[in-house]
């Protein structure tokens, strides 16, 4: 065999080698990588889309498994549950990773997760309901919730009675909780009850306990769209967002024109619906709603009375706001502490600005007293029962005389041409009304 042909048959063999390797160094675990997600801070609609991505970068990558990383307070329940349900649908092993605790909506996705593991020191439980951390929640409310966290602890073989105990300080467990007191896990007593799969004091030893000890840690970095979210569905700011959306629409309907009041009240208005929305707490329609409501009333503010426009406007504007937050009770809260500071933020802004500054163009301030010549007109319910004649034609509008005057007078509303005889049938304030004298009934 020739030195040309040998090298052919080298290379040939070479090139078929490769072929054999590459698949068996792709396929080792130096190749694997561990996708991070860190839930810190409250449990919002941002922390459901930033999990959201988080997962979608976990199915790109093919990670090996998610480690959801918990330092959070808890939160609210519905992205709780909607944050579970991203989970159920992940393909994958989640692992939950207490450092360095997991309360209330955390210890509810700790429990979603398939295996728990927490650093020394870590605690996990304590999952009251509450609205708004100011109140405890209805006797239904609490049963749903307790037989969530049951079973969210049963699917894992753990005892449910215990997750029960961090719901309700009512039930007490022999050398964990008495009666009266939330139930709390430290990382040794989890370990102990079932309700962890081992104290682990760093990242790598979590690897090493999962079995992944040459995967890379690869933390996924919540977007900036994430924290927007959390921060317009934020109960507070939503409250203030609402507060100079309400105000600046009430100073646009007092006041003529559109100023920078109302361009202020358009963009709180968006920023709360555009927030909620992004955070998959409602739909486009919600929105339809709103300005609906909103049409509604300002129609309202051009007719005489309070009628079916304004309470159909009113109704569809709160039910709007309230469908758009992150839960009814929270909506409702919400949308009557604006209202009410709105009310007082137009009384204190007109008495205390309304004469002053940037508003006086748009507000009448001059006073017509009696030293500048102005004379109040005068009292003319003495014409009641007087007979005229039209010297203009009513339409209904005119002029007649009477008692030697020409007085301006309105009719009932038929037309009265000139020349007729009339008679004055009443006088409201100013306005003397007249209607046509029947000269056949006297």
């Amino acid at each position: 065999m020739s030195g040309q042909k040998r090298f052919l048959l080298w290379l040939a063999c070479l090139v078929a080698g490769l072929f054999i390797i590459i698949p068996v160094t792709g396929s080792s675990t130096g190749n694997q990588q561990v996708v991070v997600i860190e839930i810190e801070g409250t449990i919002d609609p941002g922390t459901k889309s930033y999990v959201s991505f988080a997962l979608q970068e976990a199915r790109a990558v093919d990670a090996a498994a998610v480690i959801m990383e918990f330092n959070t307070p808890g939160g609210f329940i519905n992205s709780a549950e909607a944050i579970s349900s991203l989970m159920d649908e992940y393909e994958g092993p989640i692992y939950a990773f207490i450092r360095p605790k997991a309360i209330s909506a955390g210890a509810y996705l700790a429990l979603a997760a398939d295996g728990i593991y927490m650093v020394p020191g870590s605690t996990i439980g304590a999952a009251e309901l509450s609205i708004l951390g100011v109140g405890e929640v209805d006797q239904k409310a609490v049963d749903v919730w307790e037989a969530e966290m049951k079973s969210m602890a049963e699917r894992q073989d753990r005892d449910p009675e215990i997750a029960a105990a961090m719901v309700r300080r009512d039930i007490a467990i022999d050398g964990l909780v008495e009666s009266g007191i939330l139930l709390t896990l430290t990382a040794s007593e989890a370990l102990e009850v079932g309700y962890s799969e081992g104290t682990v004091d760093n990242q790598a030893v979590l690897l090493q306990a999962i079995g992944l000890e040459q995967a890379e840690w690869h933390v996924i970095e919540s977007r900036l769209s994430d924290s927007l979210v959390s921060w317009t569905t934020n109960p507070v700011v939503g409250t203030i967002l609402l507060l100079i959306g309400f105000g600046g629409l009430a100073l646009e309907v007092i006041t003529a024109g559109f100023g920078a009041a109302g361009i202020l009240s358009l963009g709180a208005f968006a920023i709360y619906f555009g927030g909620n929305i992004a955070g998959g707490m409602a739909e486009y329609w919600v929105l339809l709603l709103f300005a609906l409501g909103i049409g509604l009333m300002l129609v309202e503010v051009v007719m005489p009375g309070f009628g079916i426009f304004g309470v159909s406007g009113l109704i569809f504007t709160i039910a709007s706001i309230v469908l758009a937050a992150v839960s009814v009770q929270t909506g409702l809260i919400m949308i009557l502490i604006s209202i009410a500071l709105a009310g007082v933020f137009s009384v204190v802004a007109f008495r205390f600005f309304a004469r002053r500054g940037f508003l006086r163009h748009i507000i009448l301030s001059e006073e017509e007293t009696a030293d500048l010549g102005y004379v109040a007109p005068r009292d003319q319910k003495n014409l009641a029962g007087k007979e005229g004649i039209a010297v203009t034609s009513l339409r209904p509008s005119g002029a007649a005389l009477i008692d030697n005057r020409r007085i301006d007078v309105v009719s009932e509303g038929s037309f009265i041409p000139e020349g007729e005889p009339v008679i004055v049938e009443r006088v409201e304030g100013v306005r003397v009304i007249v209607r046509l004298l029947d000269k056949r009934s006297q």
